[in-house]
């Protein structure tokens, strides 16, 4: 009797071991990866990746596991992601969420694993002439900035907030310093400005006509690449806790923080300490950012400059 059991369970483990076999081939194991690269962006303030900068925090976490990390300063958002799509970078550490719906739409494979950033207050319309005191007197007025950005999308909610259409202002596409410039030298009567250039316009005679506020959150994501994800999500999910440790050490030891920043934009402490409090740095994706994601992407479409409409809870990814 055991003889036959004995037979009977090796007939079993070789059919086992046969299945096995015609089943396919097998997975080829994912290679390790010794690299990361992750963009650097410091600019509006984005002081979180300045600490990190400074303090050489992701060198010193991921050298404990033998991974180098670069940082490629790739301000573009549109080339963020085609480095991401090409495979020559592994983080978008700062994007804003126009790009990662853009390159989402065009078939790049971009997974938005957090939030860097919400500054509703750092965009803002500026202007110069003391009779324009609302978006309902842009009417018929020129307008600079950066087409197809929050600056951008901010400007279209206040005018559609005032009832007016996009096509009611003479709109021109102009990088910030430039618009900035233009409204100074009264070649146009409102510039779409952020960051520290809205200090710089304030000291020329500008004010703020108005910014994201009860408009646009100005939601700028942290993306990696789905085959990142996949293939490496230890690597991301570490280098979430990093970044974590970055804005611990922001919140923590804040004049240090300010320093660091102030030395690398520019800026007088003053201005930094002026600046900061209009951002929120929490990386923790909320109901709330997604609405704001579904109000980019509406604005994408109405203006053209997106085609194919994706679901954006498709580009969310939980980092476990």
């Amino acid at each position: 009797m055991n003889k036959k059991l004995i037979a009977l369970g090796l007939s079993v483990l070789t059919a086992l071991t046969l299945l096995s076999g015609c089943g396919g081939e097998k997975k080829a194991a994912v290679p390790a990866k010794n690299d990361l690269k992750v963009t650097y962006v410091k600019s509006p303030l984005n002081i979180p990746s300045i600490v990190d900068k400074h303090n050489q925090t992701l060198v010193k976490e991921f050298g404990k596991d033998k991974v180098t990390v670069t940082f490629p300063e790739i301000n573009s958002g549109a080339k963020q992601t085609e480095a991401l799509a090409s495979g020559s970078l592994d983080v978008c550490s700062a994007l804003g969420g126009t790009s990662a719906i853009l390159a989402a739409s065009n078939g790049v494979d971009v997974k938005v694993v957090g939030i860097f950033s919400r500054a509703p207050k750092a965009f803002n319309i500026m202007v110069k002439d003391p009779a324009i005191k609302s978006a309902a007197d842009l009417q018929g007025k020129k307008v600079a900035g950066p087409k197809g950005t929050i600056l951008h999308q901010i400007l279209v909610a206040a005018l559609d907030k005032a009832n007016l259409k996009p096509t009611d202002v003479n709109f021109v596409s102009l990088g910030i310093p430039a618009s900035v410039n233009a409204l100074m030298s009264g070649e146009v009567d409102a510039a779409l400005v952020a960051g520290s250039d809205v200090l710089r316009a304030q000291k020329a005679g500008a004010k703020v006509l108005c910014n994201g506020e009860g408009l646009v959150d100005a939601t700028i994501v942290i993306g990696v690449s789905g085959k990142m994800l996949k293939e490496h999500p230890e690597m991301v999910k570490k280098y979430l806790a990093v970044h974590q440790q970055n804005i611990d050490f922001m919140n923590k030891e804040t004049e240090k923080a300010y320093g660091f920043t102030a030395q690398e934009t520019g800026l007088t402490i003053d201005e930094v300490k002026a600046m900061a409090p209009w951002y929120d740095f929490t990386t923790k994706i909320t109901d709330a950012d997604i609405k704001d994601l579904e109000a980019t992407q509406d604005f994408l479409l109405k203006m053209g400059m997106q085609k194919n409409k994706i679901k954006i809870k498709d580009i969310i990814a939980e980092v476990k």
